[in-house]
């Protein structure tokens, strides 16, 4: 078993190398230090009124749905690099809305390419949303005061 250099956090990102290497997440996360867990429900595509954003552009609501996880995750005291799990779910059949959904989720994750699970679904929760994520976070009890 193999694994990327461990975080501030104490989470390592593994790669099996029995496993494919081609793809752009780790394919599991471990904590090896006291934590404190945070579930983040899922990021939704709203603005702060709460009116669904960029209706009908799956990249403009993968956008604000970002933001708003990197918001949920800051309220709680965590960032995305604390992020150990990620479930990133579409609103459409078709693969390259999955994939156009990926690419703004990757450009925001960066090197942090904890395992996620993307899936395209019938439909989502608010009016006209195509793009939700939702995440778990760890971050150490001495990080977190």
């Amino acid at each position: 078993m193999s694994s990327l250099a461990g975080t501030t956090t104490g989470v390592r990102l593994i790669r099996s190398p029995e496993l494919a290497q081609s793809v752009d997440y780790a394919y599991a996360a471990v904590a090896d230090v006291p934590v404190r867990a945070i579930w983040a429900a899922g990021a939704c595509p709203l603005d702060a009124d709460g009116a669904t954003v960029a209706v009908g552009d799956v990249a403009g609501q993968t956008h604000q749905v970002m933001r708003n996880l990197v918001t949920a995750l800051a309220g709680a005291g965590a960032a995305l690099t604390d992020v150990v799990k990620t479930t990133v779910y579409v609103a459409s059949s078709r693969q390259a809305d999955l994939g156009e959904a990926w690419k703004v989720y990757r450009d925001y994750m960066g090197d942090h390419d904890v395992p996620s699970t993307l899936l395209g679904v019938a439909v989502l929760g608010y009016n006209d949303q195509l793009v939700e994520v939702e995440a778990v976070a760890l971050i150490t009890e001495r990080a977190s005061g």
